[in-house]
């Protein structure tokens, strides 16, 4: 039997997209990302893959190992740790950075540690954490590398845990947007202490420095950043409805302008773009002709419901493409992978998903394949 490969184009009429790079969006910011949380997507991608100074924002980092110990269980927000005067001088007021006025020798719960980390910004709070966890903050920043290069970040390189200027220490906002997601995904218990705008410790009370939460009802997290060589720079996120957005903004000139620019950009994505479901689990494509089988075709169904973020305002329709061989030679099982559909979203690279049999189709008997046999030689039909 000759198999043929097959092609069959198919055309979403009722389903239109258009392609999430294009973008007619500026802004001020020297590096700038804007991700869909769900999908993964760059909105908007403004020399988003670039090393740069993160400022405060790569606490994120540090934060982000404080909770994976937090959920395997070696450490619980009620356990303490104790403040060394090393804490306390480099991150302390004396050292003209943020600091949570922590005093040496004190012992300071967790959960405290982790909202003068992400409300006040706390450099002092970042090393006794560093210290704590592993000893130096040297030895914690290989356990920040660690877990960079466990969630896949490609253009970052840490040098200590407050985010203070370094020359090798360095961020991404393509990374700090992957961070950021990895944060909301993987502790939802904890996610909802960045939204917290104010904290008192020590008799000190200060506020969250994150602009949007007191501009944006829906923004929820996460982190600011500034020194004189990142700019005024802000990792964010808000949630409309179903949708969230995450956004990174560096190297602004003023609080104002990072402000005014990060609630401009995150409204832009919230306005600008939808969350389309292209293809449902389940949903018949196509229907394939079927060789030596006691049925004589098989419907070709998705195992998978795919969605993808799309512009609203420049709509084309999407193309789908199933590829299979051509008939499919019995038996077949219920779920076989038995082909491929293509996926083309202009501007968008082309991507594929598994074709699967909807149903069970069995060999047919002796006779009966010879009786297909004859047919086929006698009139080349199937």
């Amino acid at each position: 039997m000759k198999l043929n490969r097959i092609v069959t184009g198919i055309i979403l009429g009722t389903l239109l997209s258009g392609t999430a790079m294009a973008s007619s969006f500026e802004t001020k910011a020297r590096n700038a990302v804007l991700m869909d949380f769900d999908t993964g997507a760059y909105l908007y991608n403004k020399e988003g893959d670039k090393m740069v100074p993160p400022a405060s924002m790569s606490k994120l980092m540090t934060v982000y190992v404080l909770f994976s110990k937090l959920k395997d269980g070696s450490l619980s927000l009620e356990d303490t740790f104790k403040v060394s005067e090393n804490a306390w001088r480099k991150g302390g007021a004396a050292s003209g950075g943020s600091t949570m006025f922590l005093k040496i020798g004190e012992e300071v719960k967790i959960e405290d540690l982790i909202k003068g980390i992400l409300i006040q910004s706390g450099n002092d709070a970042c090393i006794v954490v560093a210290e704590n966890i592993s000893g130096s903050e040297d030895d914690f920043v290989s356990e920040m590398e660690k877990y960079a290069n466990k969630l896949g970040l490609k253009h970052s390189s840490f040098a200590n845990a407050t985010g203070l200027p370094h020359p090798d220490h360095r961020m991404s906002a393509e990374d700090l947007a992957t961070l950021a997601r990895h944060l909301i995904k993987d502790f939802p218990e904890y996610y909802p202490i960045f939204s917290i705008k104010e904290f008192t410790h020590n008799n000190i009370k200060q506020g969250n420095r994150n602009p949007l939460l007191y501009t944006m009802s829906d923004a929820d997290g996460l982190k600011t950043g500034h020194t004189e060589e990142a700019g005024y720079s802000l990792t964010a996120s808000a949630k409309r409805g179903d949708r969230r957005l995450i956004e990174v903004m560096t190297g602004m000139s003023s609080n104002k302008e990072r402000s005014d620019e990060a609630e401009r950009l995150m409204s832009w994505g919230f306005r600008e773009f939808k969350n389309y479901e292209v293809l449902t689990a389940g949903q018949k494509v196509a229907t394939a002709p079927v060789w030596a089988g006691q049925e004589e075709s098989v419907d070709l169904v998705v195992g998978e419901t795919v969605v993808r973020t799309l512009r609203k305002n420049k709509l084309s329709k999407i193309k789908m493409t199933a590829v299979y061989d051509k008939p499919i030679k019995a038996p077949i099982a219920k779920g076989e992978p038995v082909g491929v559909v293509k996926i083309d979203i202009p501007g968008q690279p082309t991507f594929e998903v598994p074709l699967l049999a909807a149903n069970q189709v069995l060999k047919q008997g002796f006779f009966g394949r010879i009786g297909k046999n004859i047919k086929y030689l006698l009139t080349g039909a199937h």
